[in-house]
This record gives structure tokens, C-alpha cells and sequence, in this order.
């Protein structure tokens, strides 16, 4: 009995060492990234902004890229409109709480594949609210570069309700519209660096 046992224990180490084996660990790489945003101003146009600092990282199933799972935090204070007076106005209480709420963070809980690419269900969590949401994204690569490293590029969008996530701050035009709009536009451009170190336990 303790003999097979131990077979059992040592079937069941290999199948998922085997499994975590599959799993490379991929970086963003700032430099060539941009994880931005649009709103509706007034109604007749759009402000857009970017966030400059975050941390994401994708480990990747190389055999079926399904079975692979992303988390980012993003920095509320890196916020950037170009213009620092509407930043610090972002940045306060009246909407993103920055001091309160120092990051965004979005973690999947399954990837799916679909006919135009992939879409990572997850949670996202804004201001302390967090909620499901489908971020669909497209993967290119990988490539190798001059330098040896392994690259994925990675383009999501994803809209959302900030008043679903308690960031609700407005005024009215004349027209009872809002200044700015409810809906945000995201858009993710991002270049992934596969890490030296493959193992995970993720």
C-alpha cells in the first residue's frame, strides 16, 4: 500500500510539474507599450489620456495559449491628459481617489478563444469596486529579436461604466448631458519579453 502510494504521489508530480513547465512568464516592456484611455468631453469630442506606470505580466501556456492568465496594476497616479491641472482634478476624490486607491488591477480567471482572437474573463477593480468584466485582445508573435529575446504583442479594448465603478463626479450642459461622459474607452498596445526564468507555480 505505501508503494503505490508513492507511485500515485509520483504520477501526480509529474503531471503538474509538467503542466507549470508550460507556463512562461512574459513582461510588459514600458518602452513599447502604452495602456490608454478616451472619454466623451461635452459631448462633441474626446479627451484621451494614458497611464505611465504599470506592471503586467502574462504566463503563457506555449502549447495552448488558454490555459495561460494575465494580471496588471496599474498606478492611479500616473495618470497623463497633458495637462496637470485636469490630472490633479483626475487624481482626487472626485474620481479616481489616487491616495486612496493607489492601483487598478485587473487578474483573469479564464481565457477563451474566439473567432478574432481571445478574450480574458477576469476581475477588474477600480476605486475599491471591483467587477467582472471580458476583455477581448489579439496576440502577435512570438518573435525573437537582435538580442535573443522571445517578444508577444498584445492589443485589448474593453469599454466600461465609471459610474459602475463609483466614480461618478459630473456636471450638465443646458441639454442635461453629461461633461463627461459615463463610457471610457480602453485601449491596450503592449509588447511582452518573455522572462529568462521559465518555471511558475502560477
Amino acid at each position: 500500500m505505501r508503494k503505490t502510494t508513492l507511485v500515485v504521489l509520483v504520477v501526480v508530480a509529474l503531471l503538474f510539474g509538467s503542466a507549470f513547465a508550460q507556463k512562461a512568464r512574459y513582461v510588459i516592456d514600458p518602452v513599447h507599450s502604452t495602456v490608454g484611455f478616451a472619454v466623451s468631453h461635452m459631448v462633441i469630442s474626446k479627451v484621451q489620456g494614458k497611464f505611465n506606470e504599470y506592471d503586467v505580466v502574462l504566463w503563457v501556456d506555449e502549447k495552448d495559449f488558454t490555459n495561460s492568465s494575465v494580471e496588471a496594476h496599474i498606478k492611479t497616479a500616473s495618470i497623463d491628459t497633458d495637462n496637470p491641472k485636469r490630472d490633479g482634478h483626475l487624481k482626487s476624490a472626485d474620481f479616481l481617489d489616487a491616495e486612496q486607491y493607489p492601483e487598478i488591477v485587473f487578474r483573469s480567471e479564464r481565457i477563451e478563444k474566439t473567432d478574432d482572437g481571445y478574450v480574458a474573463h477576469g476581475k477588474l477593480t477600480i476605486r475599491g469596486v471591483t467587477r467582472d468584466v471580458a476583455l477581448p485582445f489579439t496576440v502577435t508573435g512570438p518573435i525573437q529579436d537582435p538580442w535573443g529575446n522571445t517578444r508577444l504583442g498584445v492589443e485589448a479594448h474593453l469599454t466600461i461604466d465609471r459610474f459602475d465603478y463609483d466614480v461618478k463626479w459630473n456636471k450638465l450642459l443646458e441639454t442635461g448631458q453629461l461633461v463627461v461622459g459615463r463610457e471610457i474607452d480602453i485601449n491596450i498596445h503592449a509588447e511582452f519579453v518573455k522572462a529568462k526564468a521559465e518555471a511558475s507555480t502560477q
